[in-house]
């Protein structure tokens, strides 16, 4: 196929099914391709999940001292995104770019402005080194807990019975900081998942919370044709068990044989422990799939197809399929346990699976043409911020106005490849070459003609600080941003 043909079958995929490039992937040179279970071959349902989520660490909170008024907030998927950092000095929640400058400010759900500002962060900027005082949020579990902190926050702040100080509230002889209620909230997160209590509640409900995809069985289907598969999930075996079930077997075309789920992977690894799994691991047993149990002692042999392991580790991975790092593409959707790490530590190349691109892609599409009647730059600017709000009321989750989050810098310096699903790998051919563009040395000229600004994947390119390739969507998103503010400026200037 020559790269003319290429790039026009590229053209005919919908932007809902591309996977977007930030490093150069052949997908002929892949002999093994890893996947992680939660968010990625399983889709949580949203906002009901999240809803659950909040749901019962709110109730936890309330069990174990919390004012029951807590009980009458519900979750509101508008307003949290990922790539948040929770200040655990001052209880703001912050959104920020790759060096640390702050784009948006929140205490509770009041949006601080200006002086509000500059009174916590004189320079409106933190030292996002600081991991002891920054907690930054970057799964899509964190959702749940995001808004479960800023409710309490808010319900604090609000109530007459407190008196609100800089870091924190006093009632009485008591003094509560904005760092214990985040450690409240964190110990209320790890309960629902440790205690079994969020995984219990989805399987007595799996068609209320996760998406069946008949594509996830074709997609592993095909892919085991070309290379080896195996899955690395940091759920126990049982409840893998269940949901992989719920996707794999009861989830084939009419008339297909029924096959194992376990059949769809040359190797299987439950409770992983990521990203520890990508360092030193843990020691690697059997798990009887009967039972449900750990066998005794440390697996040593060779790969038994079939055969649930536990614990392990990315190098025993390694060792048991017979590959090489940069033989394996990892799909995962944890920026930092699957993604940073597999390709820091390992040199796998990597797939981030960004959910909430299908809604940035979806909300880019409508939007765009607002920039086409935009002839006056304050006109301008108050549709921007509009377009903004279009996304929740922390906006996009890979921009603030026309600068980059610190969640989109992620993106761009770890994966490799990203997509709203790996499910989209199935409208490219297992021998394509997702291939970076150059990068310019100057932003993209603003004199170039409109349709060619739209085009995605075909030539928008903007500098990479870290030096990297990308001609991933949201790099052309501010580069049209860009460019077409450049103009409009412009044209008012003359």
């Amino acid at each position: 196929m020559d790269r003319d043909t290429d790039e026009k079958q590229s053209l005919k995929r919908d932007i809902d099914q591309k996977v977007f490039v930030n490093r150069n992937v052949t997908l002929e040179n892949i002999k093994c391709y890893g996947f992680d279970m939660d968010y990625t071959l399983a889709i949580y349902k949203s906002p009901e999940y999240e809803s659950l989520g909040f749901e019962l660490m709110r109730d936890r909170m309330v069990s174990v001292g919390y004012p029951h008024e807590m009980l009458r907030y519900t979750y509101d998927p508008s307003f949290p995104t990922r790539g948040l950092v929770i200040d655990t000095t001052y209880g703001n929640l912050l959104k920020v770019d790759t060096n640390g400058n702050i784009l948006l400010c929140s205490h509770g759900f009041k949006f601080l402005k200006g002086e509000d500002i500059h009174k916590y962060y004189p320079k409106k900027f933190i030292q996002r080194d600081d991991t002891d005082r920054f907690y930054i949020l970057n799964t899509l579990f964190n959702l749940s807990e995001t808004y479960l902190y800023t409710c309490l926050v808010d319900f604090f702040t609000r109530c007459t019975r407190y008196t609100n100080l800089l870091k924190g509230y006093q009632y009485g002889d008591l003094f509560m900081s904005f760092r214990s209620m985040f450690h409240d909230v964190r110990d209320a997160m790890d309960f629902i998942h440790n205690s079994g209590t969020l995984k219990e509640q989805t399987i007595k409900n799996l068609e209320k919370y996760v998406i069946k995809d008949p594509k996830i069985p074709l997609l592993l289907t095909q892919i085991k044709e070309v290379a080896k598969v195996f899955l690395a999930t940091n759920s126990d075996y049982n409840y893998t068990e269940v949901i992989m079930k719920y996707l794999l077997e009861n989830n084939t075309n009419p008339g297909s044989s029924k096959k194992s789920w376990r059949s769809y992977f040359d190797l299987i690894n439950v409770d992983t422990r990521k990203p520890l799994f990508f360092a030193e691991g843990t020691v690697l047993r059997q798990v009887d799939t009967d039972t449900g149990k750990l066998r005794i002692g440390t697996y040593t042999g060779g790969l038994q197809h079939g055969t649930v392991y536990s614990g392990g580790s990315s190098d025993i991975v390694c060792d048991l399929l017979d590959v090489k790092g940069k033989d394996i593409l990892y799909v995962g959707d944890h920026i930092f346990g699957d993604i940073l790490k597999s390709k820091k530590r390992q040199g796998w190349k990597t797939f981030l699976v960004v959910p909430e691109l299908a809604k940035e892609l979806q909300l880019w599409e409508e939007k765009k043409n607002i920039f086409e009647e935009m002839k006056r730059l304050d006109v301008f600017l108050a549709e921007y911020y509009k377009m903004d709000m279009s996304y929740g009321q922390m906006g996009s989750l890979l921009r603030s106005g026309s600068r980059q989050t610190l969640f989109a810098s992620q993106l761009v310096r770890y994966a490799d490849l990203y997509s709203s699903t790996c499910v989209n790998l199935l409208h490219y051919p297992f021998n394509y070459l997702f291939m970076a563009p150059p990068v310019l040395v100057r932003p993209f000229p603003s004199h170039v003609h409109e349709n060619k600004i739209r085009q995605v994947n075909l030539g928008i390119f903007i500098n990479n600080p870290r030096g990297h390739c990308s001609c991933g969507f949201f790099r052309c998103l501010m580069s049209q941003h860009l460019t077409l503010l450049h103009q409009t400026s412009q044209t008012i200037l003359s």
